[in-house]
């Protein structure tokens, strides 16, 4: 379908379909239905699911940095508010959801090259800032899965290293956040070497992975990927520890500090 027939099914100036289609413009819930009418989709659950992420119109908290931070530090930002569900694999480091304010700064101020002190500031503070997603309402599931390696990292040092283990444990007992960690003596598990966030949509076709890497995020969302990805997930539960097994060998690693 070109262009010029999409925007006059729309009513619309032809420049305002492409704008549409890519995100840089807004869209009515009553538009989406009617572009998926015409394209011909018949998933109805995709198609709602669509529409109620077009009816919320309001800006998100992470629009306060556009601008200041780059563009894919907003993203997973907005990609964890949405969420239903986030299940997380880490190795070397904890995911942002669970750091400290200590942790974060640490971790950024060993940014290669270095960053300036103001940028230190403003990257804590988005970090922060994320994890207001947990103490929603109604939060979405966290399920999270950490290297012992992660554990005993001492960013920032003993002391700080010791906060960020008694905050884990304290994030592990809310209902919503889920902690399992692999130790060491587990060996090999799928996925050693890569940290994953999976972000579980309200219908499978909009969940999105999220992988960290020296030059910035990188986001995936086709079916296949996906399918691996969750494949690799539930393999990677189950090489580690229960939740309450977890948590005690947590408390025993922050005992030692």
């Amino acid at each position: 379908m070109t262009t010029e027939h999409a925007a006059g099914l729309l009513n619309v100036p032809r420049t305002n379909v492409p704008n549409m289609e890519s995100g840089r413009s807004g869209i009515s819930p009553d538009r989406v239905r009617t572009l998926a009418k015409n394209y011909g989709c018949t998933d109805q659950v995709l198609v709602e699911a669509l529409a109620a992420m077009a009816s919320s119109r309001e800006k998100g908290w992470w629009e306060a940095y556009r601008g200041q931070l780059r563009d894919d530090f907003l993203d997973i930002a907005e990609l964890e508010w949405h969420a239903q569900r986030l299940r997380i694999a880490t190795t070397v480091h904890l995911p942002g959801l669970l750091q400290t304010e200590e942790r974060a700064r640490a971790l950024f101020a060993a940014v290669i090259p270095p960053l300036p002190q103001s940028d230190i500031d403003l990257r804590t503070a988005h970090r922060i800032d994320r994890q207001q997603v947990l103490d929603r309402p109604e939060p979405p599931s966290l399920d999270v899965i950490v290297h012992e390696a992660a554990l005993r990292m001492e960013f920032g040092g003993p002391a700080v290293a010791k906060r960020q283990l008694e905050h884990l444990l304290h994030r592990s007992e809310q209902d919503s956040v889920t902690v399992r960690v692999i130790p060491f003596k587990a060996g090999g598990f799928p996925g050693a070497g890569q940290s994953v966030v999976y972000a579980e949509a309200a219908v499978p076709r909009l969940d999105t992975v999220q992988l960290d890497s020296t030059h910035g995020s990188e986001f995936i969302d086709t079916e296949a990927q996906l399918g691996k990805y969750r494949a690799q997930l539930d393999a990677t539960e189950k090489a580690a520890l229960p939740p309450g097994a977890s948590r005690d060998f947590i408390r025993t690693l922050a005992n030692d500090l």
